[in-house]
């Protein structure tokens, strides 16, 4: 029933965005609306599963659950989107490879870091990778408040008084995982050859391929189609792999770096309420103003590139 149900909803969302390609300038605007709403949808997803993968990490080794995610992600998404269709002579493979290992990395990174770190922390310093694109593609000059927003809410979202006990290992596995996260950026929009589906789909063959080894080697994969280990495990690719990662590839297709950067810049907010509503986890006022600093930037973004836009397309005809 996941599966049809993500394949029903990931074809639907393709249409959306595929009529953004032959149509004019509120087309286009809708057409950044439904990738915002896609991006939204795919930090919901990735922070409810973040729970799921705490509870495996009990049983399985932390590399295990990051390869297990991808592999079976691959798997699913091998089969919504008919992998045997592609015509493999136009694939540009290094745009596909670049594209995998930055998904192994963000995935196998981050799993060690919250192994390590509360998730809320360990997202803010993932963070630092889609915030760098951000600042690297700010020109105008309320590129740079928006940016600016969004640091401030992160500091805010930063629990000083906890950071003596920081494991600093967790902190560097956070921050590399922020360093694919940002090649995760840049590889999603570089031409690959292919559809944006087939090209998730490639890329998460390839970081399962990295990863697999790990698991037949850990002794564990035994124990992985066990059931209801399957189960979890199945969950967890969906909503941790196959069903966000299919959703930011057609948000990447309609969102600048600059747009697509300070965005993500929800995900800690995203995390922070994730965690608030389903362990249970206390939000203290200046937490809260964070929240509000991050979206007010998110939202900052998304207005004045929409403008920046209208004046070129005005100034072009």
């Amino acid at each position: 029933m996941s599966v049809a149900f993500l394949w029903a909803f990931t074809l639907s969302c393709e249409k959306y965005t595929n009529r953004s390609n032959n149509k004019m300038s509120s087309s286009n605007q809708k057409s950044q609306l439904h990738a915002l709403g896609f991006l939204i949808l795919a930090m919901l997803s990735v922070q409810s599963s973040a729970s799921l993968a705490k509870i495996l990490f009990q049983d399985f080794p932390v590399l295990t659950v990051s390869a297990m995610r991808l592999c079976l992600g691959a798997i699913i998404l091998a089969i919504i989107f008919q992998i045997w269709r592609i015509n493999f002579s136009q694939v540009r493979w290094k745009a596909i490879l670049a594209y995998g290992f930055a998904l192994a990395g963000m995935n196998a990174l981050f799993y060690l870091s919250i192994e390590r770190l509360p998730i809320g922390i360990a997202v803010a310093f993932e963070f630092i990778g889609p915030l760098s694109v951000a600042l690297y593609h700010a020109r105008q000059k309320y590129d740079f408040v928006w940016v600016s927003f969004a640091i401030i809410g992160l500091i805010l979202l930063f629990p000083f008084n906890q950071a003596h006990s920081l494991d600093w290992i967790g902190v560097l596995f956070a921050v590399s995982a922020g360093a694919c996260w940002a090649l995760y950026i840049i590889a999603g929009q570089k031409p690959s050859g292919i559809s944006g589906n087939h090209t998730v789909c490639l890329g998460m063959s390839v970081g399962a391929c990295i990863l697999l080894p790990i698991t037949l080697f850990s002794g564990s994969i035994g124990q992985v189609i066990e059931l209801p280990y399957l189960f979890y495990f199945i969950g967890l690719a969906i909503l941790a792999s196959a069903l966000p990662f299919s959703l930011e590839m057609l948000a990447l297709r309609n969102l600048t770096p600059l747009s697509f950067g300070t965005l993500m810049s929800l995900e800690p907010a995203v995390a922070a309420l994730s965690g608030f509503i389903f362990l249970g986890e206390y939000l203290l006022w200046n937490q809260w103003l964070a929240l509000a600093t991050i979206i007010t930037a998110s939202v900052g973004c998304t207005i004045t590139t929409q403008k920046a836009r209208q004046e070129r397309e005005k100034a072009a005809s």
